[in-house]
């Protein structure tokens, strides 16, 4: 015979428990009429009480399993930015040609608010990005892309990483332009017509890497300032950019 569950077992402990406890008021107080009216005092309010606590507990779980999920999630877009992608930010923003329009909202401060990051976030997703890489440039992103692909893999085994539409959005675009590279045996005599190809691959990918960095530093700011100071002091978009603390 198969064993019962847990949830089974409890349910016959309580059962059994309220049975007991209404037999011994019987036998104690006597006076079945009250002991009749208690329980179906108690029958009455049972549908009610499943509901409260149902929706209550419902809501308690569901906000402790988004809570714990976004964490699991900021933890990995974190470590993505320490192998990959603050690389990336600084080595296309020194290809930028217009980063100078844009540098000064991109010095994230420690006074920002939330409404403050919404605003330059939505800035910078329309930004028209002007990086241009040449084929020198090129095969230094290739060669840190060859050699971060076995990470990259295993972020994309993640599953926590499906219900994050832009960070899927952004391995996507960073896979792809790794792809197109790798294929490419010389990048040294690639035609410009390619060359012109590539960076389109390359604004794309940039773009999605500095909306995410945006979302990122304003996770940091609102959970971790600690984490916080780290990133803001290693900025990418800062020309002095140090980790080291000055005063």
């Amino acid at each position: 015979m198969a064993r019962l569950t847990w949830e089974t077992r409890l349910g016959i402990f309580l059962v059994l428990a309220s049975v007991a406890i209404y037999t011994a008021k019987f036998l104690v107080l006597g006076t079945p009429e009250n002991t009749y009216y208690y329980i179906f005092n108690a029958l009455g309010f049972l549908p009610i009480n499943v509901l409260l606590v149902t929706l209550i507990l419902n809501q308690l779980l569901t906000v402790r399993a988004r809570r714990d999920k976004l964490q699991k999630l900021n933890m990995v877009i974190g470590t993505f930015f320490s192998e990959v992608g603050t690389s990336l930010l600084v080595r296309l923003s020194d290809r930028d040609a217009g980063l100078e329009t844009i540098r000064c909202d991109l010095m994230v401060r420690d006074d920002w608010s939330a409404k403050e990051f919404e605003e330059v976030r939505a800035c910078m997703a329309d930004h028209p990005y002007e990086v241009r890489v040449d084929a020198d440039e090129l095969d230094v992103i290739r060669r840190l892309l060859i050699q971060k692909r076995p990470f990259l893999l295993r972020l994309l085994e993640n599953p926590v990483l499906l219900e994050h539409e832009h960070f899927t959005e952004v391995l996507r675009a960073v896979f792809h332009l790794a792809d197109e590279l790798e294929r490419r045996d010389d990048l040294a005599h690639t035609p410009e017509t390619d060359l012109a190809h590539l960076n389109i691959d390359v604004n794309r990918a940039y773009r999605l890497l500095v909306v995410q960095w945006l979302d990122y530093m304003a996770y940091l700011k609102e959970h971790y300032p600690y984490l916080f100071s780290l990133a803001m002091r290693t900025n990418p978009f800062d020309e002095n950019a140090s980790p080291v603390v000055r005063g």
